[in-house]
C-alpha cells in the first residue's frame, strides 16, 4: 500500500482552506493547514511536505516572501511550492512566483481535476525520492559489508528490482510533464539521483 503524504495548505482565508480541503480530500493523503506564513513555516519545520499549496495574497508575510523563507532553509528549499492567487497572471506576479521557487502558478477559480493532477504528481515523486533514499542506505550498507555482497544475492537482486521500478516511474512522470517547466526540473533532478544511484549499484554488482 503507498503510504500517506502530507501535504501543506496556506491561505488567510477560512472558506478557501475549506475548499481546497475538499478538492483534495479525494486523494487520502494527510492535510495540513496554515493562515499565515509565519504559520506555515512552524509547521515546515516540524513536518516532512511533498507539496505547498500557497496563496499570494496574505496579510503580513505573503506567499512571496514565504516562499522565500521555505527555499532559503536547507530543511525545506526542496519542497515544491504551487501560488494559488486571484491575482491576474499578466500583472507579473506569476514571474515573481517563478522567481522565488514556485513550481506552478494557478490562478482562481480553478480546475479541481487539474489541481488534484498536478497535485498527484508531486505525491508520486515525493514517495519516489522516500524509496530512493531507503534504497540510497540499503546500498551502503552492502558496501560497507563485503560479507553480505558476497553472501545475499538475494538482497542485491531485490534492489535491482527496485531501483529498475523507479526509473520506469519516474520515466512515465516525464511524460505527463509537458509544458510544465517546474516539474520537468524537479523530475529532471530525481531522475539524475536515480542515475548516479544506478551506476554505483552496477559497479557494486560487477
Amino acid at each position: 500500500m503507498n503510504r500517506q503524504v502530507k501535504i501543506l495548505l496556506v491561505d488567510d482565508k477560512e472558506e478557501s482552506l475549506i475548499a481546497l480541503d475538499a478538492v483534495l480530500r479525494p486523494l487520502q493523503q494527510r492535510l495540513f493547514k496554515a493562515r499565515s506564513g509565519q504559520d506555515a513555516m512552524k509547521l515546515m519545520l516540524r513536518h516532512d511536505f511533498a507539496v505547498v499549496l500557497l496563496d499570494v495574497l496574505m496579510p503580513g508575510m505573503d506567499g512571496f516572501e514565504t516562499a522565500s523563507h521555505i527555499k532559503r532553509l536547507d530543511q525545506t528549499r526542496d519542497v515544491p511550492i504551487i501560488f494559488l492567487t486571484g491575482t491576474d497572471s499578466g500583472s507579473g506576479a506569476a514571474f515573481r512566483g517563478y522567481a522565488v521557487g514556485a513550481v506552478d502558478y494557478i490562478t482562481k477559480p480553478f480546475d479541481p481535476w487539474v489541481l488534484r493532477s498536478k497535485v498527484t504528481v508531486f505525491i508520486e515523486l515525493f514517495r519516489k525520492n522516500a524509496v530512493l533514499q531507503e534504497q540510497a542506505a540499503l546500498l551502503c550498507d552492502l558496501v560497507q559489508n563485503d560479507t553480505v555482497l558476497s553472501r545475499d544475492s538475494r538482497a542485491l537482486a531485490d534492489f535491482a528490482d527496485r531501483l529498475s521500478a523507479v526509473e520506469a516511474r519516474l520515466a512515465g512522470l516525464a511524460g505527463t510533464s509537458s509544458g510544465d517547466e517546474g516539474l520537468r526540473d524537479t523530475i529532471k533532478d530525481l531522475a539524475a539521483e536515480v542515475a548516479a544511484m544506478r551506476a554505483a549499484f552496477d559497479t557494486v554488482r560487477l
